[in-house]
């Protein structure tokens, strides 16, 4: 069942949350040591949350728009009394002392959180390969990655272990593995869900989303957990707009522009390419006009994210030191132990990207990397507001390429990190996207579209995004 079809047979009382909840821990249990998407399951929490929901709707109360609705959470989401790990070594027995606004959202929105899925170490990858706790396995195909660095996430969802996972997008770690492993996922315009309670990797581009199974599910879970927030500085101060009212208004009169810059893109997958034109095709039966468009500045978008996201990380990493929480490894003076214990927390990639951005914001090359990305993300945003003078929402590629093996990128950063070079312009403007599956390649791994749309756009983003799943092969 759906997170939507869930949600309303458990208000309705015709099915208990206790037993959706069964149902699911049932299926982690038969397939979850094959595919790793968790770090921990929350069994008997999540049958004591069923049991609450199931009691509220015995009094005769509405227990919200989730209820009885297993939720997955990507572990760098801070869960009160519940290990929050990012799946680093350095948070080693860290329990936070609160929860995620998202989190508190959707359990009062009678959700019930089952488990905190596995993801690249502090978010960076795109493999889920990075994790200090072993890699996640795709489980359409479990001889291939499903993505990052929200992996754990997607193949939760995929492998039917939750309806519905809370993931976080940088630089597309919510879209590439939801591409990859054959699922939605949104990511929502910079502020208009709060990342308070998210463990920080870049400040200005973090963002937490829904992956689900169909867009009417995520136009569900957004709903529940977009809004206002005064606890996260970032948050848009006013109220979030209606999202899945809107998914069903057809795309008659829409224009969509194909980003010429994301389609041709390095690396592109022919069978990605074909696609992206299909769906295109589809949205001109329902009405649509389609045309190509060129964002220029798109083309450097990868460049000026890996400048960007790096030097914000390595301030943000910074906090990691030994002795206030997580890890600590002795040493004879305060300066060793810190060393010692960041050497022994972090691992491999998560030491490459604090070198970079150290580098990067360091004396004397601050303006000719931080300042000169900064300033391409400037151009960048004043693009695609050209573009969107032209069309309502964009289409392109959500990953270059379908799902590789296991191992195959592992040595090589600099094609891992081409993984991200369709999602990554949008993420450095702020604007929403959502990526969703739209047929398999000739090997049958599925292949994901992605939909752009303007700061708040997400309701347009909803119409494209529905029009797209209907017509997918």
């Amino acid at each position: 069942m759906s997170a939507v079809e869930i949600a309303a047979a458990v208000r309705a009382g015709e099915r208990s949350a206790r037993d959706v909840v069964e149902e699911h821990l049932a299926v982690i249990e038969a397939r979850e040591p094959e595919i790793h998407a968790f770090n921990y399951v929350l069994a008997d929490e999540a049958r004591a949350a069923a049991d609450a929901v199931d009691a509220t709707v015995g009094r005769g109360d509405d227990p919200g728009l989730l209820a009885g609705v297993p939720v997955a959470l990507k572990d760098n989401m801070c869960t009160r009394g519940i290990p929050t790990t990012c799946s680093s070594k350095i948070l080693e027995g860290w329990r936070p002392p609160y929860s995620a606004t998202v989190v508190d959202r959707v359990v009062a929105a009678g959700g019930v959180p089952i488990g905190k899925t596995n993801l690249d170490e502090f978010a960076m990858g795109s493999s889920t390969e990075n994790s200090a706790f072993g890699p996640t396995r795709n489980p359409r195909r479990p001889d291939r990655v499903p993505g990052g660095s929200s992996g754990g996430s997607a193949a939760a969802v995929a492998a039917g272990f939750a309806a519905a996972d809370l993931g976080s997008d940088t630089g597309g770690s919510i879209r590439q593995p939801a591409a990859l492993s054959g699922v939605v996922g949104i990511k929502p315009t910079y502020g208009l869900v709060s990342r308070y309670g998210l463990i920080a990797f870049a400040s200005s581009l973090d963002q937490i989303g829904p992956l689900t199974e169909s867009v009417d599910d995520a136009a569900l879970v957004l709903e529940v957990i977009a809004g206002h927030d005064p606890l996260d500085s970032t948050s848009i101060s006013e109220p979030a707009r209606g999202v899945r009212d809107a998914a069903g208004a057809g795309v008659d009169g829409l224009r969509v522009g194909i980003v010429e810059e994301l389609a041709d893109a390095e690396g592109v997958q022919p069978d990605v390419a074909a696609a992206v034109e299909q769906a295109a095709l589809a949205l001109e039966k329902e009405g649509a006009t389609v045309e190509r468009v060129s964002v220029p500045s798109a083309a450097y978008g990868l460049s000026a994210y890996y400048l960007i996201a790096p030097a914000e990380a390595s301030s943000n990493l910074a906090r990691y030191d030994g002795v206030r929480y997580g890890l600590r490894v002795d040493g004879p003076d305060a300066a060793t132990m810190n060393a010692r214990t960041r050497d022994a927390g972090f691992g491999r990639e998560v030491k490459r990207r604090i070198m970079l951005g150290t580098y990067a914001l360091s004396a004397g090359y601050y303006d000719a990397y931080y300042g000169q990305a900064q300033r391409v993300r400037t151009l960048i945003i004043r693009d695609f507001a050209r573009a969107y003078e032209r069309f309502d929402a964009l289409l392109g590629p959500t990953s270059p390429t379908t799902a590789f093996e296991l191992g195959a990128k592992t040595a090589d950063p600099l094609s891992m990190y081409l993984s991200d070079v369709c999602t990554v312009p949008t993420s450095l403007a702020g604007h929403p996207a959502a990526s969703v599956p739209f047929g398999a390649d000739a090997d049958g791994l599925p292949i994901g579209v992605q939909v752009l749309a303007p700061a708040l756009g997400e309701p347009v983003m909803f119409r494209v995004a529905r029009m797209i799943e209907e017509a997918a092969p």
